[in-house]
């Protein structure tokens, strides 16, 4: 027997208008509007945030990001892949609104993919950087929010450029884009050498995306690691990022032993300083200028 037949239910129906969604002709631009000024006053106010983050150093270019995917103050996915591959030896970060930069990534890749068969062999770093400039540029003022870091290898060994939705093209060592790249520049001006071993580098990028989660209430979830080498990418790990800074707290750090040297002792007389100052240097001059 018939559901509707023993409780007497209807089936909702799906042609009514419904009290939450509006139709289809109501999404039209009203008469009169200019389609861009109408969807500045009256649009969607969406806040996202991320952090991303990549820096090149003498082993290759490395790459990470968190997992968090934001609409608002709702965490739309928390285990989100931020980092992109393009091809074997170039990949890029997101963020901005996620799919203009999924959509744009795909047109970057047919197009390297169209140049490939066209001239032989793909185009260098910098080639695409500027591809993708050029191309996005032709959309500045719709809206539009990509702001990536291309990270690659080519001939001229590891490049590192940011590129921008408004067709800004820098080359550079360090990037960070997203709500938490203040945070994580915090960490990365301290502790970053173009020398540097690959653990280092592999905890310098993770110290600094687990720190900025921490304060970035945009950012959180995991903490996705990629090393782009001479062979190829490489997708390094995958770690908690609470678990990750939890564990980073735990061990003694430049900045711990920094605060135990300059802590007084319980005579109340402080430790002379150890930038090469005298003691009398430190005096407050009474006299007024």
């Amino acid at each position: 027997m018939a559901l509707q037949d023993v409780c007497k239910w209807q089936a909702p129906d799906t042609q009514e208008t419904s009290p939450h969604l509006p139709q289809a002709g109501s999404w039209a631009v009203p008469r009169g509007w200019d389609p861009q000024a109408f969807l500045q006053t009256h649009g969607p106010r969406l806040a996202h945030g991320t952090t991303t983050l990549a820096f090149r150093f003498r082993h290759g270019v490395i790459a990470a990001a968190d997992t968090r995917s934001s609409c608002g103050n709702y965490v739309e996915c928390p285990a989100s892949r931020k980092v992109i591959p393009v091809h074997q030896h170039l990949l890029g970060t997101t963020s901005g609104t996620s799919a203009d930069c999924v959509m744009w990534y795909r047109v970057l890749q047919r197009e390297l993919r169209l140049r490939a068969l066209r001239e032989g062999q793909l185009p260098s770093v910098a080639g695409a950087a500027k591809l993708l400039s050029v191309m996005m540029s032709r959309y500045r003022g719709l809206d539009l929010c990509v702001a990536t870091a291309l990270c690659g290898w080519d001939r001229s060994g590891p490049a590192l450029f940011y590129v921008y939705s408004d067709g800004t093209c820098l080359q550079g060592d360090i990037f960070s884009v997203g709500s938490g790249s203040p945070y994580a520049y915090g960490v990365l001006d301290r502790g970053y050498r173009y020398d540097m071993s690959t653990q280092e580098a592999y905890a310098l990028a993770r110290r600094a995306v687990a720190h900025a989660t921490r304060r970035d209430a945009y950012s959180g979830g995991s903490v996705d690691l990629f090393h782009v080498r001479e062979s190829g990418w490489e997708y390094v790990s995958r770690h908690d990022a609470w678990v990750l800074y939890s564990e980073l707290q735990k061990l003694p750090g430049p900045e711990k032993e920094w605060e135990e040297e300059a802590t007084p002792d319980r005579a109340g007389e402080g430790r002379e300083p150890s930038v090469g100052l005298a003691p009398g240097d430190l005096k407050v001059p009474t006299e007024r200028l």
